[in-house]
């Protein structure tokens, strides 16, 4: 029994570290200091759809192909897919996906749970509380600090619609980024199964005491 517990806190860091990655990449495009770390990932092929992404995006990240992923190109990739004048080809944000509308019900929701963790906006961020990325940043805290909110969080706020959000980011014509979206709809596949397992099939309800 005692073996098992350094692999769970080390799977768990694991866990946080691809969230946060995956908040870093949708916020802003990645500087060559990450792509090169992108491009040199060993990745264990055990036949899952999770690995073949992680391979798919380790090659992207090597610029080898005619889309490249300089930073450059990169940034204005970034800004054209998730950014937009108004809005960019695919919008990341909870309200839209799940209510039609950016600054709906979904954010309000999400607003109010976030109270009862102890969460709060920065005052350096324009985006709303639903934008993709800043969800990842909060589940990457929660596991962190191996809160029971976790199956809870991602039930409600991630579940509904992130695997679809990242699906539509797979269909982008930036190698880089249908990469990062094809692993973010496969990572939050396994998420649900993961967090499944771990709350029972019974996801733990916050309560403002």
């Amino acid at each position: 029994m005692t073996d098992a517990l350094p692999t769970l806190k080390e799977a768990d860091a694991l866990c946080a570290d691809i969230y946060r990655l995956f908040a870093t990449l949708l916020r802003q495009a990645p500087d060559a200091d990450l792509l090169n770390w992108l491009a040199e990932l060993t990745i264990e092929q055990d036949g899952s759809r999770l690995a073949e992404c992680w391979q798919a995006l380790a090659e992207a990240a090597t610029g080898t192909d005619e889309s490249g992923a300089d930073p450059e190109r990169l940034q204005r990739a970034h800004f054209r897919h998730l950014v937009g004048v108004i809005q960019g080809e695919v919008v990341p944000y909870a309200s839209w996906y799940r209510n039609g509308e950016l600054m709906e019900a979904a954010l309000v929701a999400l607003r109010q749970d976030l109270r009862v963790l102890g969460f709060e906006r920065s005052e350096h961020t324009r985006d709303p509380e639903d934008h993709l990325a800043a969800l990842c940043e909060v589940m990457a805290m929660l596991i962190e600090s191996s809160s029971q909110e976790q199956a809870y969080f991602f039930s409600q706020h991630l579940a509904p619609w992130a695997a679809s959000c990242f699906a539509d980011l797979g269909q982008v014509d930036t190698a880089f980024y249908a990469a990062l979206g094809q692993l973010g709809s496969a990572f939050m596949e396994s998420e649900q199964a993961r967090l499944s397992v771990n709350a029972g099939h019974s996801p733990v309800r916050i309560v403002e005491l």
